[in-house]
C-alpha cells in the first residue's frame, strides 16, 4: 500500500493528490467499512479522511514513518472524532447528514462493502473487552496489516511497547476466540 509519494505535494498539486488517492482509496474504504455499519457514514468518513490528508499534507515527515502509517493515523483520528461526535449528536441528525448526496447505486456498493466486513465488525465486538491500548495495536497489526513497528509509529509508542501490548492482547483473546489472529489476519 505504500508507493513513495511526495506527500507534501498532495496538499497543493491535484495530480499528486489524485495519485495518492487512487493508491490508498481501497485501503481507506476497507478501514472505514470495518468500523461503521452505515453506508452514508462510511462515504462521509472516507471523504473526511482524504480532506484531512490534504489539510495536513505539509506536516508529513518521511523520517517519522511511511506514508501508509501517516495515513492510518489520520484515518484513526477521523474515525475517533466521528465516534465522539456521534455520542454528542442526536441519532436522527446523524442519519440525515449527507444521504441526499448518494445515489441508489452508490448506497448499494457501500452496503455490499459493509456486508463484506460484517465478520470483522463482529470480531471488533469481541475485542471490546481489551484495554484501548491493546485493542489499537491488534487492529493495526492483525486487521489493517501493519507491522508491529508501523503500528508503533501510528500510535506514537516504541516497537517494544507495541509487541508487549500485542502479546497481552493475544493472551486475553485466547479464551474468547479459538484462533483470533487467523480469523482477522
Amino acid at each position: 500500500m505504500d508507493t513513495p509519494h511526495d506527500v507534501p505535494a498532495v496538499g497543493r498539486d491535484p495530480d499528486a493528490f489524485e495519485a495518492f488517492y487512487r493508491e490508498h482509496l481501497p485501503w481507506v474504504r476497507r478501514f472505514v467499512a470495518r468500523r461503521v455499519d452505515d453506508p452514508h457514514t462510511a462515504a462521509d468518513l472516507t471523504a473526511d479522511i482524504f480532506l484531512a490528508v490534504v489539510d495536513s499534507a505539509t506536516t508529513y515527515d518521511a523520517e517519522a514513518g511511511s506514508a501508509a502509517s501517516w495515513l492510518a493515523g489520520i484515518a484513526r483520528n477521523v474515525v475517533a472524532d466521528h465516534v465522539r461526535r456521534r455520542v454528542r449528536e442526536s441519532r436522527a441528525n446523524g442519519r440525515l447528514s449527507g444521504r441526499a448526496l448518494l445515489d441508489d447505486q452508490s448506497v448499494e456498493r457501500i452496503a455490499d462493502r459493509i456486508d463484506g466486513e460484517r465478520m470483522t465488525r463482529e470480531l471488533y465486538r469481541s475485542l471490546a473487552a481489551l484495554p484501548d491500548n491493546q485493542r489499537a495495536v491488534v487492529e493495526l497489526v492483525a486487521v489493517d496489516g501493519f507491522s508491529l513497528a508501523e503500528a508503533a509509529q501510528v500510535l506514537g509508542i516504541t516497537a517494544g511497547n507495541a509487541r508487549v501490548r500485542y502479546h497481552r492482547a493475544r493472551a486475553r483473546l485466547q479464551d474468547v476466540l479459538p484462533s483470533p489472529f487467523e480469523v482477522i489476519a
